[in-house]
């Protein structure tokens, strides 16, 4: 076994091409030119005075990579010159040249100049002897954005700018600082200091996953807040960097802190505290005048510190529980001639966004904002999958595509079993990178509405900063080239090698990465009699090995080979690279059972974002994670019951069905009604073997088994029946629930 740890590979030497230049995101026209630039020990630099803070900003970083840095003032003294150049189109747009004797960069804004000064400092990290290039370059969207929540988890203002600066390295150039929820308010607010002294504080925090029954807590006070002199420092450092800030004060819902602190904006009145765990909560802002006021007011000082056109307004999971039994609103709904909740929701976006346009301000809201109807000048952040996004871009306001399934940066990176506890799903770099976010339903029109892409980093299960460091790098890369690089531009593997020298830098500095590049991944086929097997890594350049059982031979996995099971079997294996540690071994543990390689259909497919591998995993013999609902061995369906057909090569003796579900309503997943097994009978119609309601807990993993009387068949129906539809109260209540399955064992 030992072996696995001992292949040493050979270099080998290649000529430069444009994939072998390291720049993330990918330029959108990169041509290499014979020869290179060597790094001089003095730089002299000539710049028009247009672009000059980002002069500045590249002589400040030459400065410390230990060259010395004099301005000159004409070219034939330069060997580095920024230039202005009307020519250019777009202000980001811009050109790097780089000669043997002289680097030049060539934009027409600022913000082009800073770009292309971001490009050549990402070149001269990973090397002293740069490659001749001509780079001509803009991005594809005009909105490239990452999120930040400060109010799960508080981080101090060193941290966000350390953020900043890796959105700046990267080409960003939105931060969304979401400083308001129901665990905590961030933004000191000098007309209601409560929200400093009360709102900004939890007594306690949740340990462990909010899923674990019972839950525990660490009975410590926690928070914090930024002040306004913070702040204002905060939105000049992203200033400099090309960056605007779009800060969020979420409302009507999540503003549990808030009411902590003044709960005479709520409807019950209270008292109310922070929220010491995760979820939605019933208590939201009540649509009063009292309520308008106070969020007048704080918009007031919000729209006094941030530039931003856009400020977001939340909008999100609001409860209708109090609403419903509140007389205040009930007199708001009669009074307006709404319908329902709903429609008062809207109505309450739509006043605040006319309070905002008034003082010369636009909203963004998450895609609830839709429901009741959509403000007239509002921008969708489309989370809960791009249907909203679509809703919206063909209703003609602007969208910002972040759904779940591919933007959100807490959701586990990898299904190896060390990974830190997250709150969920499963998003691979590959995933992220994958994303597409003009939707095909989109016609050409209406595409020009999609703004672009942002990742979202929520923090309930970011304590720390490195924790945040380790669940975004590199899933923001991927999402900085989604952003940036045009379609026909995009290749995964050219991304994962250029990582390498990006990984070497993060390392340099002190920066806490997640490198799953090295990682196995499974592939699993349902075969005549057996399951195939197909093992790989995402690294072009990485080989695999492995062993079967107990056995010592090393074998190396070859590009179209396929392991066939046919029993109970363990693979144990492990990626290599040259020059690299080695990934970490996967063992994939099968355990053989009767419905295993055989003939199997599902009516209706699984969402497609999480297939996992199709009807194979089902039945390749292998659970999936007790944490990870997205891994790929659950499969999730929404709106859908499971129906699966089984045929079997022979006639064969069945007496059980077991199999686990995903229950976890903070994230909308419940156990099923029922299962039922049906046996197809001689005369073409299928027969009840046995029906069995299925009883969730509190537990996130439930178990099912049910045992019926033996019986020899040759086809099979099994039908998981779905929760539905989650009830009032819940996270997405009103919404089906989804469904996730495990494993199903036929014995």
């Amino acid at each position: 076994m030992n072996q696995i740890y001992a292949f040493v590979f050979c270099l080998i030497a290649l000529n430069v091409s444009a994939q072998d230049v390291s720049i993330i995101p990918q330029p959108n026209q990169l041509e290499i030119k014979s020869g290179t630039f060597e790094m001089p020990d003095t730089f002299f630099i000539l710049y028009e005075n247009s672009i000059e803070k980002s002069a500045a900003f590249l002589s400040d970083f030459l400065a410390t990579n230990g060259n010395t840095v004099q301005r000159v003032h004409t070219a034939d003294k330069a060997n580095l010159i920024l230039s202005h150049a009307d020519a250019i189109q777009g202000k980001e747009a811009y050109t790097l040249s780089i000669k043997k004797d002289k680097i030049e960069i060539t934009a027409n804004q600022g913000a082009g100049a800073f770009y292309g000064v971001q490009s050549l400092m990402q070149l001269i990290r990973f090397d002293n002897q740069i490659p001749c290039l001509v780079i001509q370059d803009e991005p594809r969207f005009v909105y490239r954005g990452m999120h930040l929540d400060v109010c799960r988890h508080f981080f101090p203002v060193s941290f966000v700018k350390k953020y900043i600066d890796l959105l700046a390295t990267y080409k960003f150039n939105t931060f969304h600082w979401h400083l308001t929820e129901d665990q905590g308010w961030r933004i000191e607010i000098k007309q209601y200091p409560k929200l400093q002294e009360i709102a900004a504080y939890r007594k306690e925090t949740l340990i462990g996953h909010y899923n674990d029954q019972p839950q525990r807590f660490d009975g410590k006070k926690y928070g914090g807040f930024y002040t306004q002199e913070e702040i204002k420092e905060v939105i000049q450092y992203a200033a400099d960097r090309q960056i605007t800030i779009i800060p969020e004060i979420e409302m009507p819902g999540h503003a549990q802190a808030a009411l902590a602190a003044y709960p005479q904006l709520s409807c019950t009145g209270g008292p109310h505290e922070a929220a010491t765990k995760w979820g939605v909560f019933d208590e939201v802002f009540c649509p009063k005048e009292e309520t308008f006021e106070f969020l007048e007011n704080v918009l007031d000082e919000v729209m006094a510190l941030f530039p931003s056109t856009y400020i977001h307004i939340g909008g999100d999971e609001c409860p209708k529980t109090r609403w419903k039994s509140c007389p205040n609103c009930q007199a708001r709904i009669i009074d307006l001639g709404l319908h329902d909740e709903h429609d008062l929701q809207s109505w309450f976006i739509q006043r605040i966004e006319k309070y905002l346009n008034a003082n010369g301000r636009q909203i963004i809201g998450w895609d609830e904002i839709l429901e009741g109807g959509l403000a007239p000048n509002a921008t969708v952040m489309s989370w809960r999958g791009t249907q909203g996004g679509i809703e919206a871009a063909q209703a003609g306001h602007g969208v910002i595509m972040t759904p779940t399934s591919y933007c959100y940066l807490d959701y586990y990176q990898s299904d190896e079993p060390t990974e830190p506890l997250a709150i969920g799903g499963y998003n691979p770099l590959e995933k992220v990178y994958g994303f597409e976010p003009v939707p095909t339903e989109l016609d050409k029109e209406a595409s020009k509405y999609i703004l672009g892409p942002q990742g979202n980093v929520w923090t309930e299960y970011m304590e720390t900063e490195d924790k945040v460091e380790y669940m975004v790098l590199p899933r923001m890369q991927a999402m900085a080239e989604v952003g940036w690089t045009n379609p026909e531009r995009k290749d995964f593997a050219s991304f994962v090698k250029r990582l390498d020298d990006h990984f070497n830098w993060w390392d340099k500095t002190g920066l806490h990465y997640a490198d799953k590049t090295l990682s196995i991944k499974s592939d699993f086929h349902i075969l005549k009699g057996a399951v195939g097997v197909t093992l790989q890594t995402i690294h072009p350049e990485a080989a695999i090995y492995y062993t079967l059982g107990d056995r010592e031979k090393l074998i190396k996995f070859q590009p179209g080979d396929t392991i066939r099971v046919t029993k109970d079997e363990t693979i144990t294996a492990r990626a290599q690279k040259s020059g690299r540690q080695p990934g970490n071994r996967k063992i994939i543990a099968i355990q053989y059972h009767k419905g295993m390689g055989q003939k199997a259909v599902l009516k209706e497919a699984p969402s497609k974002v999480y297939a996992g591998y199709g009807v194979a995993s089902l039945l390749n013999g292998i659970n999936g994670s007790n944490e990870k609902y997205g891994d790929n061995e659950w499969i999730g369906f929404s709106g859908k019951d499971l129906e699966l057909t089984l045929d079997f090569d022979t006639p064969t003796t069945l007496h059980s069905l077991s199999t686990r579900f995903f229950h976890g309503p903070g994230q909308w997943i419940y156990a099923p009604q029922s299962v039922e097994i049906y046996n197809l009978t001689a005369a073409g119609t299928y027969e009840l073997l046995m029906q069995k309601e299925v009883e969730a807990g509190l537990q996130k993993i439930v178990p099912f088994e049910m045992e019926f009387p033996e019986t020899t068949v040759q086809k099979v129906k099994i039908v998981v029946k779905r929760y539905g539809i989650i009830p009032e109260g819940g996270a997405g209540a009103g919404y089906e629930a989804w469904l996730f399955v495990d494993e199903l064992r036929l014995n």
